[in-house]
């Protein structure tokens, strides 16, 4: 997906834009993730998001997308990220699905995803999803002016490798805000210390993309669904947040 190379300092109108937008988002997600339950289809949820949405008052940023057919990325077990949604994919007790919600408001792009276990699930799997969380929270903690691209990298892998997780390296998060895809790019490895500098202003999703296998990966023949090459579940999830001189701002509280 394509990228300016500008890093783009929001100012604050801008920023106040990209916080209601990200307040939509993060409302949709929720209201998501509460509504998956066993023998829904993946297409039957992404019809409901269409209704929340137009009770928001926002509209999809993903649909249209370099051709993007369905309104929300739904992923299944084996399947990372962009998982179209269709009737033939049925939700079952003890999946994980990840939900990755992206919103258009008032002229800015709102960017957020969760995966959730459907049901009780395995402990290993729940826990998977709680350390995936655990990899997105030290993310954010680096996510400061002064440090560097890097570090919020380098963070992240730090607990995918306690845990001996994969990490996804073909994908990554970025910048958002103004566009749905902004520079920097933020991968979820990397030694600290490098890369663009951190500065007030910017917008940016960090989004850690994690297997309990292989890191590796392939595309399903739709062309959009990423899923794990040895079948192993992925879990993925992503905040929007401004840095701030006080430090990181959730922009999709949850």
């Amino acid at each position: 997906m394509k990228r300016s190379d500008e890093i783009l300092i929001k100012t604050p109108a801008q920023l106040a834009g990209c916080r209601a937008a990200g307040e939509k988002a993060a409302e949709v997600l929720r209201i998501l993730c509460e509504a998956v339950r066993p023998g829904m289809s993946t297409k039957a949820l992404d019809d409901f998001a269409l209704e929340a949405m137009r009770s928001l008052g926002c509209s999809s940023a993903d649909f249209g997308y370099y051709g993007y057919p369905a309104q929300t990325c739904i992923s299944v077990n084996e399947a990372v990220i962009h998982g179209v949604p269709r009737e033939d994919v049925v939700i079952h007790d003890g999946d994980l699905v990840s939900i990755d919600i992206t919103v258009s408001y008032g002229g800015f792009v709102g960017d957020n995803a969760r995966t959730v276990v459907v049901g009780e699930g395995a402990p290993e799997a729940r826990a998977f999803v709680e350390r995936t969380e655990e990899a997105l929270r030290a993310g954010i903690a680096a996510a400061r002016p002064g440090n560097r691209v890097g570090d919020i990298s380098h963070a992240v892998e730090v607990v995918a490798n306690r845990y001996r997780y994969g990490i996804v390296r073909e994908y990554v998060g970025h910048g958002c805000g103004v566009s749905m895809h902004e520079a920097p790019e933020i991968p979820n490895y990397g030694p600290s210390g490098r890369g663009p500098l951190l500065r007030e202003g910017m917008v940016i999703c960090i989004e850690p993309m994690l297997t309990m296998g292989s890191r590796r990966i392939r595309v399903l023949d739709d062309g959009w669904t990423v899923v794990t090459a040895d079948g192993s579940l992925a879990c993925h999830t992503e905040q929007m947040l401004a840095i701030t001189k006080a430090g990181p701002e959730i922009l999709t509280p949850r």
